[in-house]
């Protein structure tokens, strides 16, 4: 009988972390937003995520909407002669047909701008990304820890 149960709880802890929802929209997906828990006082953050295009056109991402943040923005983060810089896309992002872009630190995000209550670990933010083809996808980010590197596990 023990044998049974340490099996059956062994299979349970396995089955048990999921990452965040995907979100599908025409020919895109949005797979596993998430965010960081933010520090006391912060007023910005990151956003991060995987946007696939199955279809036939590229679509580009031009903005985030969110009640916990006054505007988003899309932003790219690079390293030139050992200088981090972050600079806005105006143009937003494109997702090339057929393609995937990953959002990642240190490299594209969407930025929440004047957060007026900061991310905690373990929260959901909601939000909505802007396409140019595809308009507006409503998504949840999970908050991680703070200064994660990659998306939290959710636990069902």
């Amino acid at each position: 009988m023990r044998i049974i149960a340490a099996t059956c709880l062994a299979l349970s802890l396995l089955a048990a972390p999921a990452i965040a929802g995907d979100y599908t929209s025409g020919s895109l997906t949005i797979e596993n937003p998430w965010t960081r828990a933010m520090p006391p006082g912060a007023k910005v953050g990151g956003g991060f995520m995987v946007i696939t295009n199955s279809g036939d056109t590229a679509d580009t991402l031009v903005s985030l909407k969110t009640p916990r943040a006054d505007r988003g923005e899309i932003h790219e983060m690079t390293m030139t002669e050992g200088v981090m810089k972050m600079r806005e896309l105006e143009g937003g992002l494109e997702i090339p047909a057929g393609g995937s872009v990953e959002l990642k630190p240190g490299s594209y995000h969407v930025m929440f701008m004047g957060v007026t209550d900061g991310f905690k670990e373990g929260e959901t933010i909601e939000g909505t990304l802007v396409f140019e083809s595809a308009g507006e996808v409503p998504i949840a980010f999970t908050v991680g820890p703070v200064g994660g590197k990659m998306a939290p596990m959710k636990h069902n």
